[in-house]
């Protein structure tokens, strides 16, 4: 008997995926992967639409591959993270469907398509559905009405902010058309408000690039008109699924059970602040999974920030749902990696890469969590200080106690603390929240994300131009060091000429060339581009500092013509400097060699966070969660060197991104693929998709020596390291600097260790018998001043010292101090200063119990003080220091502390 499969749900969130996809692969569209949520584009911090991976051929600056596509695009926008939860629709991470015309079809195909795949496809009622279109856009509305045949009553023109695409102040655009579906038809047309979330849901757009807008503002017709679509996946399955809202859909409902099971709470019946606070959870959870699963570790800068800013979010939300430990009866443990599994479950389809990642996945999340939590408790703390304090000055001013906006803001922008925590534990000790300031401070902080996480900007510009009149460079590096080509153009800060002369920098653009132009690490070659006349004298040369790539594939010599001139048209003769570049190609080869080495010693979960190879050393960041040891460092530097010494020949070859991928090839961190790859082998060793230059056998290397290992970012460790010559420049530079130290400490090598210790114990002991001479010294000065105290109060019984002590050091002052107030009946005070150097400040502080007990503190008192001088301080309440920068002062901040403690002492005593 055939078991029988079962058969998958056509409206499950994969079923939805797949059947958009080979909707538009039967229609001739290419079907490609969805990118990454790191872009290649520096004008994005995160992938936020479907379109972005295609920004270069919009722009024109990369001709297009295929004339059509169509992705399912994993995407992440932030500037909406507070309507996470609150709304039917709002995610931090969506799946965006697209189909996507280069030039190829038009308005009438994409809306013809978009209806066909929205009615028959899907089985939408197309009387539920409704249409907008540009105000002015009659071919559109036409096509929607004549064509399709949507009636005139549910056809809505809209104006500019709704339907109209524009990718930045200038650059191309165009009107869009959207489909709406309707949820309660039963309203009937008139006076139907697209905008009511209570009744339609937008869920496919269709952009119509058409137009460039000028820098004046006006729009001029594209050489080639564009489709960009957009199809919300998870919004697709809210209707197909018949659920309230995107939450309750197959891709995020289970991860929203396994948080209710950790919290002890059954959604179905929870109340709709519980429903709100599981929905963030499961949002925010999908999305950091996916996020860090593609490079992006939790800092406090750039992405890693909105990585470590959702992950804070989730834990202070799981905390206000009770949820304590990893709900395995480990109260201390953490919670995420427990509901980031289910994530990780549900991962295939969108992306199978997660699934390998989940062990880093995982082990990120319980560090950052933990490490959280006492943050966490720190601001905790903090917000019971700043009570006490509102308070305090509340009874003080005899008005109600009020915590500012600025100070709930702080616990919740940098402790992570909830806004609504703060109001409730506030509120029980009588205490008010600003919540008007808070809302300032929080809409800031919104505009600064979205300025900063959603925006596309294209400009068609000069690479743009650039493309269309100058062809793709041939690079023929890999095989050859050197070439005759012709020239293409140059570029004279930024602008095209026909001619450069001696002494002025320029830019040179080739039919081919043998110079590597940066990427994926490696710097670009040097070398020179000589122009021969037919008697063969040199008429021109051109010294190359740099190569790099424009408009994806026109390669850029940047350099300066020491010789002669250089035209457009001319024949020359480039040239690599083999020496340059048999030391990138040797710091490449070891880059390989270090990240499996790392994998091998540190474990698996380390993946590449960052590159540089360079002519004199190479620089390797990689995700890890603390710094390798010294142990570590040789037993890497042993295997590397170990694999040099094996001679091992190295292999390239050309093949397909799936194979490359299904043969475990790694990808190197930031680069972009295409189809068909570069792939080097290190046979046994490494297998990396690659563009770069390499050596032939790893032998070439000849040594490899770590320089350094130090955090740069949260989570993020780098590596210098060097190689070949330049692994022995700093042999021989470090032997030389070694024989110097033995020849002044007059010892062999090996005896240079201890003797330096030795050297330094002597140190210490003189350091210690100068510092208690010093002692000794402002004792006996302070002696001199015993007489100088003066009595404070009515009672005449408080003894005060107010002194300067010339330039005593901070340690003798102190001792100073001691000494004076021990020979001093209680109560009394001492205060003295000191300039120990230039521009250095000293202050001490002294109390007895007894003017403690009157309610004054020396670590109070001194702050003041010090800030006379240009430096702060403080201190216990009996003995305090502090320091300053402006000697120049001292004087007048000890005039300062003579007047402020009279003042004190007598009032306090009265």
């Amino acid at each position: 008997m055939v078991e029988e499969k079962p058969v998958d749900d056509p409206n499950s969130g994969n079923s939805i995926r797949r059947r958009f996809l080979e909707f538009f692969a039967a229609r001739n569209h290419k079907v490609l992967p969805s990118a990454s949520l790191v872009p290649d584009d520096p004008t994005v911090l995160l992938t936020i639409a479907g379109m972005l991976q295609f920004k270069p051929i919009f722009l024109g600056q990369v001709p297009r591959q295929v004339p059509r596509a169509t992705t399912a695009q994993k995407c992440i926008r932030t500037n909406d993270v507070e309507n996470v939860g609150r709304t039917a629709r709002h995610h931090t991470m969506f799946i965006m469907c697209g189909n996507f015309s280069f030039g190829d079809y038009f308005k009438k195909d994409a809306i013809v398509w978009a209806w066909e795949l929205s009615t028959k496809e899907f089985g939408l009622p197309a009387d539920r559905l409704w249409v907008s279109v540009y105000n002015d856009d009659d071919e559109a509305f036409a096509i929607w009405h004549d064509e399709v045949g949507v009636p005139i009553e549910r056809i809505k023109r809209m104006g500019e902010e709704d339907n109209f695409w524009s990718s930045g102040a200038t650059g191309p655009c165009g009107p869009c058309s959207e489909l709406y579906y309707d949820f309660h038809p039963e309203r009937g047309c008139l006076d139907a408000d697209l905008g009511d979330d209570t009744r339609f849901l937008e869920f496919y757009n269709l952009v119509f690039m058409q137009y460039n807008k000028t820098e004046e503002g006006s729009l001029e017709p594209l050489k080639q008109k564009n489709i960009d679509t957009g199809l919300g996946l998870e919004r697709l399955a809210c209707i197909l699924q018949k659920v309230p809202n995107n939450y309750e859909t197959d891709f995020i409902y289970p991860i929203i059970e396994e948080a209710s099971k950790l919290a002890n709470v059954s959604y179905a019946v929870a109340d709709e602040s519980t429903k709100t606070k599981l929905k963030i959870i499961g949002d925010h959870m999908r999305a950091v999974v996916y996020l860090i699963s593609d490079g992006v570790m939790p800092s406090n800068i750039g992405r890693g920030y909105v990585v470590r800013r959702l992950i804070r979010r989730t834990v202070r939300t799981g905390r206000l749902l009770g949820i304590k430990g990893d709900g395995k009866g480990n109260l201390e443990g953490a919670f995420l990696p427990v509901i980031a599994q289910k994530v990780i479950e549900l991962s295939n389809e969108i992306d199978p890469d997660v699934r390998d990642q989940a062990p880093r996945i995982l082990e990120e999340l319980r560090r950052e969590e933990l490490r959280f939590v006492q943050t966490l408790e720190r601001g905790e703390k903090l917000l019971d200080q700043m009570l006490k304090e509102a308070l305090s000055s509340g009874s003080e001013n005899g008005c109600t106690p009020c915590l500012s906006g600025k100070d709930a803001f702080l616990l919740y922008d940098t402790y992570g603390f909830p806004v609504e925590l703060t109001v409730e534990v506030a509120e029980e000790l009588g205490v008010q929240v600003d919540m008007n300031e808070f809302d300032v401070e929080m809409e800031n902080q919104r505009q600064q994300s979205q300025a900063a996480h959603n925006a596309v900007k294209l400009a068609v510009g000069n690479d743009a131009d650039l493309a269309e009149t100058i062809p793709e460079t041939e690079f023929l590096g890999y095989e050859t060091l050197f070439a005759r080509a012709v020239v293409e153009g140059l570029l004279v800060n930024g602008r095209p000429v026909k001619q450069v002369n001696e002494g002025n920098e320029v830019e040179v653009l080739l039919n081919k060339t043998p110079f590597y132009a940066e990427s994926g690490g490696q710097i670009g070659d040097n070398g020179f581009l000589c122009v021969s006349r037919a008697d063969s004298q040199l008429n021109g040369v051109v010294l190359v500092k740099d190569v790099q790539k424009i408009s994806g594939s026109i390669f850029v010599h940047r350099g300066i013509i020491t010789e002669g001139a250089l035209e457009v048209g001319q024949l020359v003769e480039a040239t690599v400097d083999p020496k340059l570049r048999q030391r990138a190609e040797v710091h490449h080869t070891a880059t390989h060699l270090l990240q499996a080495a790392l994998k091998k010693v540190v474990g698996q979960e380390t993946s590449q966070a960052g590159s540089l190879v360079a002519f004199d050393r190479l620089r390797f960041d990689f995700n890890f969660h603390r710094a390798v040891s010294d142990n570590e460092i040789l037993e890497i530097e042993g295997l590397i060197n170990e694999w040099i010494g094996d001679a091992t020949l190295l292999q390239t070859k050309v093949m397909a991104l799936d194979d490359a991928k299904s043969a475990g090839a790694i990808a190197m961190f930031g680069e972009k693929y295409g189809e068909q790859v570069r792939v080097v082998e290190v046979p046994g060793v490494s297998l990396e998709l690659c563009g770069g230059t390499h050596v032939s056998n790893t032998s070439e290397i000849r040594g490899f020596k770590i320089i350094s290992e130090q955090a740069v970012a949260s989570g993020i460790r780098r590596i210098e390291a060097v190689a070949g010559d330049a692994f022995i420049e700093y042999i021989l530079t470090r032997d030389n600097y070694m024989k110097n130290l033995c020849s002044t400490l007059k010892v062999k090598a090996e005896e240079v260790t201890p003797r330096v210790e030795a050297l330094l114990e002597e140190l210490r002991l003189t350091r210690n018998e100068v510092s208690a001479a010093r002692a000794k010294a402002a004792v006996y000065k302070a002696s001199a001043i015993l007489d100088k105290a003066f009595t404070v109060g009515n009672s005449k019984v408080i003894r005060v010292i107010v002194e300067s002590m010339d330039d005593t050091d901070a340690d003798s002052l102190k001792s100073a101090a001691e000494f004076l107030v021990s020979h001093m009946e209680d109560p009394a005070a001492v205060i003295l200063g000191s300039s120990p150097g230039e521009g250095k400040v000293s202050l001490v502080a002294t109390f007895t119990p007894g003017v403690v007990a009157l309610g004054i503190q020396a670590g109070k008192f001194i702050g003041p003080i010090a800030k006379f001088c240009g430096g702060g301080g403080g201190g216990r309440p009996n003995f305090a220091q502090a320091g300053g920068r402006k000697p120049e002062n001292l004087l007048a901040a000890l005039d300062k502390a003579r007047v402020d403690i009279i003042s004190l002492l007598s009032e306090k005593a009265t």
